[in-house]
């Protein structure tokens, strides 16, 4: 079943041609790409990328083996090394030739362990004695040394996406000297040193093989791999990650217990550290965020889940057309042909295939069954948004209903990261708003992750759907809708008004109308202009819902226009006019609206009464009773005269 798999390669590899005899196939990290080269170049180059939709495909002169071959960024200049001295050069600008020229390292009987590009003119040499730091001249077809640092190499490791290269010095290869390069500059970091076990044998080095640089949390980490030693007490192979800073020193902060022995691989994914096992052919993930056991001294993580395999893959047979529609081959997984590089590729040299390890969230949904740990793993990954909205909907289905509390805990982890972009939101919107912010071209407008599952989310894919189901209890309908509610206001969010009328048509639908009646009465729903109206409609079905409303829009004081209209509506002229001479505006009032309301309810009395007051305030602001022509009240005028007539209207009492 595809739900035991959390882990699966990628479903469109670059495909290359098989490392052969007289086929020599690199790779490189910092562009991602596989180089295929045929004869020494003579006979092809053929480099395929993951972005790549046309290879890049040329010839060069054979002039050797070929030890290392790599494009600088943007595929500008292409660096190859044949020899333990020189590396050689080739254009690849337009109206450039592409003529070879070399560069030979600076230091006496250094040998070139490998190069690395840090730009699209910028290079760096490695060797036994050190580095050396290169600038391109492409056009003059020369290079120009920027600067070097002399120390003993054994190894080296590089990180492009940091540009942070690792050294390896020292007997046992222990002490790890970082450089850091940016914009045409070497910067010499803190050393360090990777801590052995006292019992290990001084014959026993640190191989590069054990060492990996990885982006986890925006944060360079070295990981090594401490494999079982049997005079130790460990009970077996652990990964040691040490941070390591832009400035200060590196400090070991966590330890992944594997709890075997054998070999491994690394990768990294999605901020996971995906530790891959090749006896058993499983892999463990590992999340550095989650809560771990702290010693004093670093935190010790267990894996996550329980060991699994990646997916099975399957392979497409070649051939010619004969045999198409053959069913593919299932590949070999975990194969000791297969090599692991950062963060997140496997290549298979012997296969032709690079992939990418991706993680699978669905089946970690039912492999997690701690909720709250299952949010906290879910909202770090990037593409969590439509998982978490399935866990929420279906930890209040029949089947899988959790209790309160932990819908209550899931609510809230979800908002703690609503909040954070909130708060982050407007922080950018007031340093935008002030001439500091302005003149910021630093200042960037905070990206909104998957993470943040906001009030409409939740409306739209779990709450409505889940008030719509009738298997469910209304108590725990309600409980469920005042729980997300009692959330937000926790985290200070103000509640949109939708989430309101969710909970009031819920009540009403199960005529809960005395709970509705305390929830108003007690304020918590908090008032609203579309809640006020809401409750006008149900007057029908709850006499008092006319009031409530009422009362309402009254604490609102925003809503006075909102309170006549509805009292108009209700042909509670009278009501009306009461209420806008309570609150000082009837000396502005619209004397048709009022007029036009007390004509409509066919009452001649109630309309002499309106009438008679809009007459003596016209008296009292203009010393006239008359009418304006601005207030367009001619046809009710008229209506007066006809139904009361002149002598008549001194005799009926006064407003």
């Amino acid at each position: 079943m595809d739900l035991d798999f959390y882990l699966e390669l990628s479903d469109r590899p670059v495909l290359f041609e098989k490392a052969t005899n007289v086929n020599s196939v690199f790779f490189d990290e910092a562009n991602k790409q596989v180089f295929a080269v045929r004869s020494g170049g003579a006979t092809g180059v053929i480099v395929k990328g993951p972005e790549d939709k046309n290879p890049i495909s040329f010839r060069m002169e054979d002039k050797g083996e070929v030890k290392c071959i790599k494009f600088s960024l943007g595929n500008r200049i292409l660096a190859m090394q044949r020899t333990i001295k020189t590396v050689d050069f080739m254009n690849f600008i337009p109206d450039f030739p592409q003529l070879e020229y070399s560069q030979e390292c600076k230091t006496r009987n250094a040998r070139i362990l490998g190069f690395c590009w840090t730009s699209s003119i910028e290079i760096i040499f490695i060797t036994d004695q050190g580095i050396e730091f290169y600038q391109v001249l492409p056009e003059k077809r020369t290079l120009k040394l920027l600067k070097s640092q002399s120390i003993n190499v054994n190894w080296y490791m590089y990180c492009p996406e940091t540009s942070v290269i690792l050294l390896s010095t020292a007997n046992l290869c222990n002490v790890l000297q970082p450089f850091h390069f940016r914009g045409g500059t070497m910067s010499k970091l803190a050393k360090f040193e990777i801590e052995l076990p006292a019992a290990t044998a001084k014959s026993l080095k640190i191989s590069e093989r054990d060492i990996a640089m990885a982006t986890i949390y925006d944060q360079l980490y070295v990981l090594f791999l401490r494999h079982h030693s049997k005079v130790s007490n460990s009970a077996g192979a652990e990964v040691v990650l040490y941070h390591l800073p832009k400035e200060g020193y590196c400090k070991k902060t966590h330890i992944l217990k594997l709890n075997r022995t054998g070999k491994f691989a690394l990768n990294v994914v999605d901020n996971l550290v995906v530790v891959h096992h090749q006896d058993t052919e499983t892999s463990v993930i590992f999340d550095i965020r989650l809560r771990g056991e702290f010693d004093g001294t670093v935190t010790l993580h267990q894996p996550v889940l329980p060991a699994r395999s990646i997916h099975p893959y399957q392979i497409p047979v070649a051939g010619p057309s004969a045999v198409v529609g053959l069913p593919p081959l299932p590949c070999k997984l975990y194969s000791s042909s297969w090599i692991v590089f950062q963060p997140d590729i496997i290549i298979s040299a012997s296969e032709g295939y690079l992939w990418y390890i991706r993680i699978k969230l669905q089946p970690i949904v039912h492999l997690l069954p701690d909720k709250g740990k299952l949010m906290d793993f879910l909202l770090q990954r990037r593409d969590c948004k439509l998982v978490i909205l399935s866990v929420c909907s279906q930890m209040l289905t029949e089947t899988e209903r959790a209790s309160l509390p932990v819908i209550a805990t899931v609510f809230d982890k979800l908002n703690s990261e609503y909040k954070k972009y909130l708060n982050a939101e407007h922080s950018y919107t007031v340093a935008v708003e002030t001439s500091q912010g302005r003149s910021n071209p630093l200042l960037k407008r905070p990206v909104r992750s998957q993470a943040v599952i906001d009030q409409s989310d939740m409306y739209t894919l779990v709450l409505s759907v889940f008030t719509e189901k009738k298997e469910a209890p209304h108590r725990f309908i309600i409980a469920v809708l005042m729980e997300y509610i009692r959330s937000l206001n926790q985290f200070q969010i103000p509640v949109q008004h939708y989430l309101y009328e969710l909970v009031i048509k819920t009540l009403v639908q199960h005529n809960l109308f005395y709970m509705l009646h305390q929830f108003l009465q007690y304020h918590v729903l908090s008032d609203s202009k579309p809640l006020a109206c809401l409750l006008l409609s149900l007057e029908s079905i709850y006499a008092p819902a006319h009031q409530l409303s009422l009362d309402m829009l009254k604490r609102l004081s925003t809503a006075n226009d909102e309170i006549v209209e509805v009292l108009l509506s209700k042909h509670q002229v009278l009501a009306a006019l009461r209420f806008v001479r309570g609150i000082g505006g009837h000396d502005n009032a619209s004397a048709r609206k009022f007029l036009d309301a007390a004509k409509l309810t066919s009452d001649d009395m109630l309309f002499y009464t309106i009438f008679r007051f809009f007459e003596q305030r016209n008296q009292r602001l203009r010393g006239s009773p008359i009418f304006t022509p601005g207030e367009h009240c001619e046809e009710h005028v008229t209506f007066f005269k006809q139904v009361f007539g002149e002598q008549a209207l001194m005799k009926l009492p006064a407003f």
